[in-house]
């Protein structure tokens, strides 16, 4: 180990990151430990300029013994760390000393690493040995994946085309294979093309299938297009994207100069995601790319912390965009009122419907379970005045006919403790189906808090 002790940094680098010295495997022996092992011992080997079955060779001559798995799990290590020249040495040494035929899932890998290694006139040559009844799916999947990686349309269409022929496309993975190729050289006519097989086909589009086709209407900056597939990707059940994700398409939209204004809306996504730090971080970036007011943005995170109980922070947001000289609308007023009421703290809630009622363009008619939960509350403590004042801004702003709103005044003053108009608000469970995302999203919050 003198070579070792010369230099401590260097130790330290040749057991973190398997480093490029040169190991004789005589010195090897010499430095065997307790935890002294096959793998060990090839980890340090680094230099790719050494060959590999050396270590192996000295392995036997000590009397040790070595299976087949323990060989697979080694290439395994070694391609995990890209150290694919000693991987391929050994997958050869185990197909020259194995004494029977790999199967296609070995052959497959072989593929790859002489791929990498020596280039795709060797994968040919090799691939044209192996013999018809081990040419299955895993090995046709490797082949085309060394032609994408080369970038080969025309040999990688003519694979991709074999398998077809021979019923291995029944899976999303060679399809992904292939529509990564077409992204890369910018063959986005294609795209739709093959994505259209998958669907005649009754393949499901996976996460890897939408991220490469979302990234290729971000490369070629189409907004409209990106929004449209975007709604798609959202009304997929079978795809979730993660806070990673929702990031990773806010990034796409920076680089091209654009936010979603349409489409799939990403503050939709924001509020189902736990992660309001990160929520916050993406609103924030947007606040500071000088993009056109979108009411909708904050109403989210608004909605987002009304869902925590949050509430004050809520409350400093709102005031934090009065003081920019942004007006809250009638729905961000609303879905604090929500919050409030799902969180026991009515006297707030009927302050913030009053605002929300203020704010109401004329005509629009507020979420009318939230309106009776107000008034209901008004009703139980007696508060006639703080009562007539709600009704008055619905029939000033023609939120409810003067008829309605007679009728329920009179409800307050104990003349009609049977009104069915009151009734109707506490019921109208088919009027709140078609609430916004952000006003439902805090609703659904009440059943939970009461069960």
């Amino acid at each position: 180990m003198k070579l070792l002790r010369s230099n401590p940094q260097c130790s330290y680098a040749i057991s973190k990151v398997f480093g490029a010295f040169f190991y004789h495997t005589k010195t090897l022996a010499r430095s065997a430990t307790p935890n002294d092992t096959l793998l060990f011992r090839i980890s340090r080997a680094g230099d790719p300029r050494f060959p590999i079955v050396r270590v192996i060779d000295q392995w036997l001559e000590e009397g040790r013994d070595i299976s087949n798995a323990d060989l697979q799990r080694i290439i395994k290590q070694l391609r995990r760390h890209r150290r694919h020249t000693h991987a391929l040495q050994i997958s050869e040494w185990l197909s020259d000393h194995g004494g029977h035929h790999l199967p296609p899932r070995d052959i497959a890998i072989w593929l790859d690493l002489i791929s990498k290694v020596r280039g795709l006139k060797e994968v040919e040559k090799y691939f044209d040995s192996i013999r018809d009844t081990s040419r299955m799916y895993e090995v046709y999947g490797a082949l085309l994946n060394c032609y994408v990686e080369h970038l080969s349309l025309d040999k990688a269409e003519a694979t991709i085309q074999k398998m077809r022929e021979l019923g291995f496309l029944k899976n999303s993975l060679p399809y992904n294979v292939m529509l990564s190729l077409y992204s890369r050289m910018g063959k986005t006519e294609k795209l739709d093309i093959l994505m259209q097989e998958m669907e005649d086909k009754g393949i499901d589009w996976d996460v890897f299938t939408f991220n490469i086709r979302l990234n290729a209407y971000a490369a070629t900056s189409d907004i409209e297009g990106m929004e449209k597939f975007l709604m798609k990707m959202e009304a997929d059940l079978e795809i979730s994207i993660d806070w990673e994700e929702v990031y990773r398409i806010w990034t796409l939209y920076k680089k091209i100069g654009k936010f979603l204004n349409t489409g799939l809306s990403l503050h939709d996504k924001i509020i189902s995601l736990d992660d309001l730090d990160g929520a916050e971080k993406i609103l924030e970036e947007w606040e500071s790319e000088n993009t056109p007011f979108d009411i909708r943005v904050p109403r989210t995170l608004i909605t987002g912390y009304c869902k925590k109980g949050l509430l004050e922070k809520a409350e400093a947001y709102i005031n934090w965009h009065i003081k920019s000289g942004k007006e809250p609308d009638s729905k961000m007023w609303e879905c604090l009122t929500i919050g409030y009421h799902v969180h026991g703290q009515m006297e707030k809630a009927v302050e913030t419907m009053k605002k929300s009622l203020l704010a109401c363009r004329p005509g629009r008619v507020p979420t009318r379970l939230i309106l009776a939960a107000c008034l209901g509350y008004l009703k139980e403590k007696g508060d006639v005045q703080t009562a007539e004042e709600i009704l008055r801004l619905l029939r000033d702003n023609c939120h409810f006919s003067t008829s309605i709103c007679e009728e329920l005044k009179n409800y307050f003053h104990g003349e009609n403790p049977g009104s069915e108009a009151f009734d109707h608000l506490k019921g109208s469970d088919q009027d709140d189906q078609d609430l916004d995302s952000e006003a439902q999203g805090v609703l659904e919050l009440k059943s939970n808090c009461c069960s």
